[in-house]
């Protein structure tokens, strides 16, 4: 079966202005990714803030322009059509960002931010168009008179919801959702959730979701796969990956989980220590200053991403001596 879509050896550069007068530095946001998402599948991209996960999904949907390699949706390389030649393919992925107020007009009601994808897209006729509007917000939980409102009349959840609607309006194979509950309170967070899950089965969806919370990318994950400092370090399916991390930083945040018991013991310490600069990364394997399983040939050489059977991959020289201790 093709992917829905396959990025390959994905990279992004940024020139970073030096101090008095010294040579431009390179931040590498995006180095070297490659991911497939299968049709009807979630994949759950997580890491820490800087890690380069909303750049990769910027790149995906070409809101950022790609330095190095591909984006295949269905097999066609999305990085060599031109604008002209990309525009039908715009409508089939779309993007939910992290905040709801910013990414919304907030001088355009919620009917006419939905009208909008439907005129561009030539979608329906003008005359079927408020019923398409109020069809939208129904699917996510809205009445029909919020088509007359304004962004700034709704609360966070509600602007989020507007959001997926606009989102759903062009009928789209695949979401990116770019920590689309973070803004928001837990409980509203648990809704949004429950509510893209709907979606996702009713309308045949597709997601890559991107948080830097494991506890909400278990909930909503397929499979999941880790960043840092803009690489995969490991991918997995769900139920594997935090049943038995290969990797010691996947481990790390699977320990920085908030238990709901304290009282539990043998539990590993959390991560410790910053996420180095991607400005100078460290030599060798990128997690090394910050690894409790670091030896020499970690702080020498970069470990490729192998594969551990058919459904895993990871980039650690040490792989077989990681994993959860349980209490």
């Amino acid at each position: 079966m093709i992917p829905l879509l396959e990025i390959r050896d994905l990279a992004k550069t940024y020139r970073v202005p030096g101090k008095s007068g010294s040579k431009p530095a390179q931040l590498k946001a995006v180095n070297g990714v490659s991911l497939q998402i299968a049709p009807g599948e979630t994949l759950g991209l997580v890491g820490e803030s800087g890690c380069g996960k909303s750049t990769l999904g910027k790149l995906v949907l070409g809101l950022t322009p790609v330095d190095r390699g591909e984006v295949l949706y269905r097999g066609t390389d999305l990085v060599r059509l031109s604008a002209r030649q990309l525009r039908p393919y715009r409508r089939h992925m779309q993007m939910i960002f992290q905040d709801p107020f910013s990414s919304l007009n907030p001088r355009m009601t919620v009917g006419e931010t939905l009208a909008e994808p439907l005129i561009i897209h030539r979608l329906c006729a003008a005359t079927d168009r408020q019923s398409r509007i109020e069809e939208l917000l129904d699917q996510v939980g809205l009445d029909a008179a919020a088509a007359f409102r304004y962004p700034h009349e709704f609360s966070g959840g509600q602007r989020q919801r507007v959001s997926i609607a606009r989102a759903l309006a062009v009928e789209p194979e695949l979401i990116i959702a770019d920590e689309p509950v973070s803004a928001l309170d837990l409980s509203v967070q648990a809704q949004i959730l429950n509510l893209l899950r709907e979606i996702q089965t009713k309308n045949k969806l597709s997601y890559l979701f991107i948080a830097h919370d494991l506890a909400v990318i278990e909930h909503v994950s397929d499979r999941v796969a880790v960043m840092y400092l803009g690489k995969i370090v490991e991918t997995a399916p769900a139920d594997e990956l935090y049943r038995q991390p290969q990797h010691p930083y996947t481990e790390a945040l699977l320990n920085a989980i908030p238990q709901p018991d304290p009282s539990l013991a043998g539990r590993p310490a959390p991560l410790k220590g910053e996420i180095p600069s991607p400005l100078n990364p460290p030599s060798g394997c990128s997690f090394h200053p910050r690894c409790p399983y670091a030896s020499e040939i970690c702080h020498q050489q970069e470990p490729e991403l192998r594969h551990l059977g058919s459904n895993r991959q990871t980039a650690c020289h040490h792989s077989d001596k990681v994993g959860l201790k349980k209490p």
